[in-house]
């Protein structure tokens, strides 16, 4: 496959053959980035979820993207993250966009867990995004510029009690843990990339978002919060990739809030189309979980 061409960029986006990292993937190609979409699950019919990195590459190819499938167990011991991002630049350049989308979403309680789980939990949520984030600093740092982008969760947020309000996630303690982990190191580390010209960024969903995988863990419509679209998620991405890493970086961002706060339009994964409903005059401050300021 041929290099991306001099104005193009290029996308690495993990957790790609579902959920939020397609939505993302999709909306990066439509954008006119070159984009490596990275999972375990290469065909449709090798999970026993929905999706696959095949039908991801051909979504955005069928839109007239360019895209390649990357399979990588990113809970492995062993892995080798410099062999993910070399797949992306010997198919398209350089990379200008790292999204750190793939997570382990354990809730056992805190007394059960196995410490293979707990295991798991941090190589997925924290190992792998911080080595492949050293493995695409180089060449950003050379360049003078680039976007590293980890997404979050709102389980990271730390329990205020007694008395404690569990939900159906109860106390989260290992999967909010390691996000929480997650936003730390993002934000530390963002402190020490400012004025290179590389951002590094955690975004959140502010409320709910109904992928396959939240599905398969929660019964969404029983907790009678706010579910948002997979599009605002994706937009919020968009919007910290390309702003200004000068000004833009070291943020742990609600997407809501964040569209909120640059008063951006929300258009579909295809960038063209606003969705109806979820512009940010539609969600005023006192729906927003963690307005600006």
């Amino acid at each position: 496959m041929a290099n991306a061409s001099p104005t193009q960029k290029v996308a690495v986006v993990t957790g790609a053959s579902r959920g939020i990292g397609k939505g993302i993937a999709l909306r990066l190609g439509a954008e006119g980035c070159a984009v490596a979409c990275v999972a375990r699950t290469l065909g449709d019919g090798d999970s026993h979820l929905e999706g696959s990195l095949e039908g991801t590459v051909r979504e955005i190819e069928a839109a007239g993207g360019s895209a390649i499938p990357v399979v990588a167990d990113l809970s492995a011991e062993d892995l080798d993250a410099t062999v993910i991002i070399e797949q992306a630049v010997s198919a398209f350049g350089p990379v200008d966009f790292l999204i750190n989308n793939a997570a382990a979403a354990y809730y056992t309680p805190y007394a059960d867990i196995s410490a293979k789980r707990i295991d798991i939990a941090y190589r997925v949520n924290v190992r792998t995004p911080w080595l492949l984030g050293q493995a695409v600093l180089p060449a950003m740092l050379a360049r003078g510029s680039g976007s590293i982008l980890n997404i979050s969760s709102g389980s990271a947020r730390h329990l205020v009690g007694p008395p404690f309000a569990l939900g159906q996630t109860g106390g989260a303690a290992v999967y909010g843990g390691s996000k929480a982990f997650l936003d730390r190191a993002t934000t530390g580390g963002a402190a020490e990339l400012h004025g290179t010209g590389v951002s590094l960024n955690c975004l959140t969903p502010e409320a709910a978002v109904a992928t396959p995988g939240a599905h398969a863990r929660i019964d969404l419509a029983a907790t009678g919060h706010i579910v948002e679209p997979m599009d605002t998620m994706v937009e919020a991405a968009w919007l910290l990739l390309r702003s200004d890493p000068a000004v833009v970086t070291g943020r742990i961002a609600y997407s809501l809030s964040l569209l909120h706060e640059f008063d951006q339009p929300v258009y579909d994964r295809t960038g063209k189309t606003l969705v109806e409903g979820w512009q940010p005059a539609d969600f005023p401050l006192d729906r927003l979980k963690f307005p600006a300021g």
